[in-house]
């Protein structure tokens, strides 16, 4: 596989959950709540199964930086890949930002994650919410590829049901690269340090959780 292949998966995926995820909530805080919260949280759910069908074969669709580390973490990413990736999420996310502020520049914060209450409820949702779906991910993907058959589903419907109940307290971003974009956007940065290390966090023992319930083959497969 050509490793540019993958790392432009990586930015087109991470740009097309980013848009879709991030324009919903503009949507709909602009024009009267048409798209209401329940279905906020199935744009997220949805494009990111999308996303694994797309790109789950090329680059794994990990299209959040805490996924990548998390693959690394358990022996199934090259460390000389890290970094490519979470380059590339981060690209995709900023370019996201910038196309929702080209067509929405009246809205203030661009579909950014900002704690409802206070920080530390927020940083401790995101772990526990990156957490579970870290260990869905080991659990239904091959190597650091999400490609069985239900996988997308899988994945898709964890974060959909995460943003359903996290969303109106932390935002539910459970990835750095869906926060950084808006927040650098929009010039809200006052909280981003939440959404970077509590999914960073969660998805690393996501991985030593993997290791107790599995064996070191199934979890650390490459």
């Amino acid at each position: 596989m050509n490793n540019m292949g993958k790392y432009i998966a990586e930015l087109l995926g991470t740009y097309m959950l980013v848009f879709a995820g991030t324009a919903a909530i503009v949507v709909n805080d602009l024009y009267g709540g048409v798209i209401t919260h329940v279905g906020i949280s199935m744009v997220f759910g949805m494009i990111v199964t999308a996303m694994i069908y797309t790109f789950g074969d090329v680059s794994g669709a990990h299209i959040n930086p805490a996924v990548t580390l998390g693959f690394w973490r358990a022996g199934r990413l090259p460390g000389k890949e890290v970094g490519p990736y979470i380059l590339a999420q981060l690209i995709g996310s900023l370019f996201a930002s910038l196309s929702v502020y080209f067509l929405f520049q009246q809205h203030n914060t661009l579909g950014a994650t900002l704690p409802s209450g206070s920080a530390s409820q927020s940083f401790f949702l995101e772990v526990i919410m990156t957490f579970i779906l870290m260990l869905a991910i080991l659990s239904v993907s091959t190597g650091a590829k999400e490609k069985g058959l239900m996988a997308g589903v899988a994945i898709g419907a964890v974060v959909g049901l995460e943003a359903l109940f996290g969303g109106p307290v932390s935002g539910a971003s459970m990835n750095p690269a869906r926060s950084l974009g808006p927040a650098l956007i929009s010039g809200h940065l006052e909280s981003v340090w939440i959404y970077i290390l509590a999914p960073i966090t969660g998805a690393i023992l996501a991985t030593f959780c993997c290791r107790f319930i599995r064996t070191e083959e199934e979890c650390c497969s490459k």
